[in-house]
């Protein structure tokens, strides 16, 4: 099994507000045809839909498509298992996630730091 320190590290998710299926692909490292899936697998995962049917996922979904990409490659978990683990109460508490919106506070924190100092 991996640990979670033998993957690279995912880059800091953008501060605006929507993001395409080519973006949320990069900043997890995920492939778009597994997003797609994903999002018939896990209830959560419920990106805006407009012309065209093109998909615009929100922050908290690129939150969840990491903790979901940590419970699959990094720890372990079967499709059935993470699903099973983002809707009960451990899913609330996932470690993952707190880890996820720590660095992203950093990296909101260091870019207001530039602001000021310019």
């Amino acid at each position: 099994m991996l640990e979670a320190s033998d993957n690279k590290e995912l880059p800091p998710i953008p501060g605006k507000r929507y993001f395409t299926i080519g973006e949320v692909s990069q900043l997890c490292d995920v492939k778009p045809h597994v997003l797609r899936y994903w999002e018939q697998e896990f209830p959560q995962l419920k990106p805006v839909k407009r012309r065209g049917n093109r998909r615009y996922y929100q922050r908290g979904d690129v939150i969840c498509i990491r903790q979901i990409r940590s419970l699959l490659y990094d720890q372990g978990f079967t499709i059935g298992g993470a699903r099973q683990r983002l809707e009960g109460e451990d899913g609330r508490d996932d470690v993952t996630q707190y880890k996820q919106l720590i660095r992203q506070m950093i990296v909101e924190l260091e870019d207001v730091l530039t602001v000021l100092k310019s």
